[in-house]
């Protein structure tokens, strides 16, 4: 998933997000959602979160989330 949609994006998801000092670049950072910021349901940039580090920018990748059943 790309981050487009608010509603791929919850509290706690693993994502990567690019910064706005490292968007020339495009280097990603990785971390767990504390909070989301846009409001919108879609945003062509990705949707602006709050890392639990206190990090801000726009979501560019989505991990899947383990559900528990594997092996």
């Amino acid at each position: 998933m790309d981050g487009k949609n608010r509603r791929d994006i919850a509290p706690a998801t693993e994502v990567s997000i690019v910064l706005k000092k490292d968007q020339r670049s495009g280097k990603l950072t990785r971390g767990f959602v504390k909070d989301i910021l846009t409001r919108a349901a879609r945003h062509p940039h990705g949707i602006k979160v709050r890392l639990t580090d206190g990090q801000v920018g726009r979501v560019k990748k989505i991990f899947p989330q383990d559900k528990g059943g594997r092996p």
